[in-house]
This record gives structure tokens, sequence and C-alpha cells, in this order.
């Protein structure tokens, strides 16, 4: 599927002028009624086979994800074989989607998986701040990409945002995705949590679509306030809509605060209600998440054998 700034939308990214006036010209976000729906839709009731169905799911989903300066090579091997094989007890429990580290990791990580499904993602451009000179963070995006990367988390700049320079903003997701090359697929990541708006929110939804992201991404996990089922609502709204506009389909990946079965659950109905089963797919959507993987894993034992395991039965991450 293309990537770049579909033809039906392309005078929309033509000067900055018209770019502005395409974001703001979105309709405003009634944050009440948002809010409300993804509350409503966290209250559906998920019976014990299609938990089961639901469970497997959000593990295949999941980017297993070390992103801490004390990383070593062993650690990035040891998760990179639990990302294969999740449960070595159970083979039939599904591999995760990703290993996300650090682009000197990449490597590490990409001997660790070879040979399964598992992509290496490697979050670049100065990640988590974005605070860097853009030459900076292409050269970043190009280690990652040589060292054998398949997928490429970017944060924007927060700051050219939020100051209404979208046209920075739209150059630099542009210049990425071209350092990105054809192996390599980009995520781009908003931070919502600093955005301060719904409005703001959908406005880089729809600016990281434009500019040839592959994924839209709701944080880094590195602040306060990561996912939202609000906030993830919304940009799953946002992906449905630009592809009803262009043809092009983007994924959605929220990233931060997501821990339990229960949440992964309520996402994933997000997910079915919103943007549809089109989505519903690892091609399409993820979980960036360190810690959620375990309780998928001991839900899954729960349902399979009608008690939880002991402490033992999961890797401390």
């Amino acid at each position: 599927m293309p990537t770049t700034a579909p033809h039906a939308l392309s005078d929309v990214t033509a000067s900055d002028s018209t770019l502005r006036r395409f974001l703001h010209g979105l309709p405003g976000v009634d944050a009440v009624g948002l809010e409300a729906r993804a509350a409503s839709l966290g209250t559906r009731s998920i019976k014990t086979t299609a938990k089961a169905y639901a469970i497997d799911l959000a593990i295949s989903m999941v980017d297993l994800t070390t992103l801490e300066g004390a990383d070593t090579p062993g650690k990035v091997r040891a998760l990179g074989a639990k990302a294969v094989h999740p449960d070595p007890t159970d083979r039939a429990t599904p591999a995760t989607a990703a290993v996300c580290v650090y682009p000197d990791m990449v490597a590490t990580a990409k001997e660790a998986v070879a040979g399964s499904t598992v992509k290496v993602a490697s979050v670049a451009t100065a990640f988590p701040a974005g605070r860097a000179p853009l030459a900076v963070k292409l050269a970043d995006v190009r280690e990652a990409v040589a060292a054998g990367a398949d997928e490429i988390d970017m944060v924007i700049d927060r700051g050219a945002f939020l100051a209404g320079n979208y046209r920075k903003v739209y150059d630099e997701i542009t210049a990425v995705k071209e350092a990105c090359g054809t192996s390599a697929r980009l995520k781009v990541i908003f931070e919502t949590g600093e955005l301060s708006t719904y409005d703001n929110i959908r406005r880089a939804s729809w600016l990281g679509m434009l500019a040839g992201a592959d994924f839209i991404k709701t944080s880094t996990g590195k602040v306060a306030v990561n996912a939202t089922p609000a906030n993830t609502l919304l940009m799953l709204e946002a992906v449905r809509d630009f592809r009803a506009q262009t043809g092009v389909q983007v994924g959605v990946k929220p990233a931060g605060g997501i821990r339990t079965s229960k949440d992964a659950i309520k996402f994933l109905v997000l997910v079915n209600e919103t943007a549809g089963e089109d989505w519903l797919d690892n091609h399409w959507f993820r979980f960036g998440a360190s810690s959620l993987l375990n309780d998928l894993l001991m839900q899954r034992q729960k349902l399979a054998t009608g008690r939880y395991s002991g402490p033992d039965y999961v890797t401390v991450d």
C-alpha cells in the first residue's frame, strides 16, 4: 500500500498555509462524547471462548519492549527468546509481533529472533524527547535500518507542533520515511500526553498520515499520561476516516500504561467497534508494552487449566 501523501489530498500539503488550513478545518472533538463512548465500549462483556481468542490475538500484537539505559545484550537476547516463544511450556502460544529496542541493540535483537515471524522495531530520532538536529535524527534512523530494523518508531518534534509549525513536523516525518527506505515501516509517536487537547491529537494523527506514517502511535511510555481508551479511540477514528478518503490504511499503536489482559481486551473492542475487523491484525494494530505480556500469559494459563500458575510461571522482564 502506498504510504506517501495520497493524490486525493496532495494539495493539502502543498504549502504551510494549505496544511494549516486543512488541519484547523478538521471537526472539533467533543471531549465529553469521546470519553463517554470510550468508557461505554470498555464495559462490553467478553465470554470465555471469545476471551481466549482475544488473549491470543493480543499476545500476537505485543511489541515486547525494553528501552532502558541499563539494557545489555543478554537482556535483549532473553527478550527476543521470550518474544519467539512467550510460553516455552506451550508452543501453541503465538509469538509476539516484535521486540522494540534502542538502535545499538538492533543487531543483537535480530540474531535473537532469527528464523521467526517476530519483527525488530527500533526507536529513533533522539527518542524520547526528539530534541536533536534533523541530521542527527536521520543518522539515528539509518543506523537502525542498516543494522536490520524492520520498523522504526520515531518521535515528532512536539515543540514545533505546539508552536503551530506543522510544516516542520511534516517535513521531518517525510525525511524519516525516506531514510527508512523500502525495508522498514514507520511508526510516528505523538506523545499524546504532551499535546494537551484532543483537537491536537486529531491534527497530529492526520499530519502523521499525510506525511507517510505506516502507524500512528500514542506515546513513548516515558511520560505521566500515555495511552488511554479515549485518545486511542480518537486515533482509530482518524485512521478509519483517512482510509475512507484516500484508500490508504494506517496502523495504530497505543503504548504505555496497558498492563493487564482486561485493559488489552478493552482496546481490542475499541478497534473492532471503531475501525473494524480489518485492523484486528498485528500488521495494523500493536500494543507497546513491557509488562502486559506476562498478564496475558497468566490469564491464558487460567483459561486452559482453571487455575492461576505460581509467580514463577512467567519470567520477570
